[in-house]
């Protein structure tokens, strides 16, 4: 068995030096950081980003590495993204429907996989499925996470049973805990999972960076305005959002800003100066994995688990269908194993991940495991003709607790996409994004695309009947008697 599993991985051309010194040499280690709400277009090396910001070690695994330019999530929300991550599988699948459910019971995680092939398995951080949970979870060897969103600063985590409280700012000191396990000796490959809160709402930097970026330049996203050309057309909801949770004039009331001075420019440089943070440690863990020559048997890939508008369409905030809240970063890094400069402009997805990580580590599936959604993008990391999607599914119920945004059952092929509002009595929509990636134009009842609106819905709704995705958890409100609801404030 371990001969067949060799020669498998020396095909799929990951024969390396041994990492720790003593594991087998063609068995890749993996080290996955999960971030929180980073947008896909702040990485300093992208056009897009601010000219001002600051991200060389996330840069430097795109120049030495890939960058996988069109990644997106298929649910904008913490733990229904971090539950496709870890599945392989869409939120209808795996019932992860909010940001406070468990688990469901029977749900399978791909570490364990990589667990049962031999692999030491190691979590630090934000888990947040069971908001209330720091409980270590299975396909680990190794768990330290605190509950729920956690804290940015003095984080208490939960160590393999036992909870021990830090003095410090929460990035450094999962970095400083993933370190410790790095350098430990073994005799097996290993899988890390580190996830961070940052960049999550509310933006908090380390105190060291809070303020580098106070006199750049922010940048007014052309739909932030609150103009007729921005929203005539649009769905009513959208407006209507700007004024309530999520919204940037409601924002602006201060409620939802620890400046002293509230406002959007403060929120705009304090998540400029949180994502150099973050990193700011993914150096930390390269320099280790260099120092310990963990390097060059080690694959590292970094991702986002959602968007975040900042302003565009008046929204702070991810959930919605637009680009900004489902396009993340992604990037991946494996000296002698993906070529420098790889640019992979496929639509990928969060459910690709599960399926991708077990390619690149020669661990099949199990017959009887559950469906994976997604696929396998490694063979593009490998510069690897393989056949792909031409389209993504996309899909967010409505939340009792943030009843600004409606469901969404969104459909993006390479140029258009369709969303359709769910449970709202509001139009649909369809934008053209070659001509308009703004999303600010919404054509869905212009004449000349009524053939591709049908055809979208078609295809979308038949691919959610198929997997069983039209039939939507309608979950009771946590905490809370039904009768007795109230609005955020």
């Amino acid at each position: 068995m371990k001969l067949l599993r060799s020669v498998a991985l020396l095909c799929l051309g990951l024969a390396g030096v041994p990492a720790g010194g003593a594991q087998d040499a063609a068995v890749p280690n993996i080290l996955f950081v999960l971030s929180d709400d980073h947008r896909h277009d702040f990485l300093g090396f992208m056009p897009e980003a601010p000219a001002f910001l600051e991200t060389p070690h996330l840069d430097r695994l795109a120049r030495e590495g890939a960058h996988l330019r069109n990644a997106f999530v298929s649910t904008s929300l913490c733990s229904p993204s971090r539950a496709s991550i870890l599945t392989g599988q869409y939120m209808h699948r795996h019932r992860v429907a909010d940001n406070q459910r468990p688990e469901p019971e029977g749900i399978r995680f791909f570490p364990e996989y990589l667990q049962a092939a031999g692999y030491e398995t190691a979590f630090f951080g934000k888990w947040h499925m069971g908001h209330d949970s720091d409980e270590p979870r299975k396909g680990f060897t190794h768990w330290a996470g605190f509950r729920g969103q956690g804290e940015y600063f003095d984080p208490t985590l939960n160590i393999n049973g036992s909870r021990r409280a830090f003095k410090g700012y929460s990035t450094d000191v999962l970095t400083s805990q993933a370190i410790a396990w790095l350098r430990q000796p073994r005799q097996k490959p290993f899988f890390l999972y580190l996830s961070f809160k940052a960049p999550h709402f509310p933006f908090e930097p380390a105190p060291r960076h809070r303020g580098r970026y106070e006199s750049a330049p922010v940048r007014y996203p052309a739909t932030m305005a609150n103009t007729e050309e921005n929203y005539d057309g649009q769905p009513r909801w959208v407006r209507e959002r700007r004024y309530g949770i999520h919204g940037v004039d409601h924002m602006q009331t201060g409620q939802f800003d620890n400046d002293p001075v509230p406002s959007f420019e403060n929120l705009f440089r304090r998540y400029a100066e949180t994502v150099h943070s973050i990193d700011e440690n993914v150096g930390q863990l390269l320099g280790c994995l260099e120092e310990t020559g963990l390097s060059k048997a080690t694959l590292v890939v970094y991702m986002g688990d959602n968007g975040f508008a900042l302003g565009e369409h008046g929204f702070y905030d991810k959930r919605d269908a637009y680009e900004a809240s489902i396009r993340v970063p992604l990037l991946a890094w494996a000296p002698g194993r993906i070529r420098a400069g790889t640019v992979v402009t496929q639509m990928v997805q969060n459910i690709d991940i599960a399926p991708s990580l077990l390619e690149a580590a020669g661990v099949p599936l199990p017959a009887a495991a559950p469906r994976m959604d997604g696929r396998s993008f490694w063979p593009l990391l490998q510069g690897r003709a393989a056949p792909w999607r031409d389209h993504l599914l996309y899909e967010y119920y409505w939340e009792w607790n943030f009843p600004a945004t409606p469901t969404l059952l969104a459909l993006r092929t390479e140029r258009f996409k369709y969303i359709h509002n769910h449970g709202v009595w509001d139009r649909d929509a369809f934008y053209d994004l070659g001509t308009d990636p703004l999303e600010r134009h919404n054509l869905i009842h212009v004449p000349a695309f009524q053939e591709q609106i049908r055809a979208c819905q078609k295809t979308l709704f038949a691919e959610l009947e198929k997997s069983g995705g039209l039939s939507l958890p309608i979950l009771p409100p946590a905490g809370e008697a039904l009768h007795d609801r109230k609005l955020p404030r």
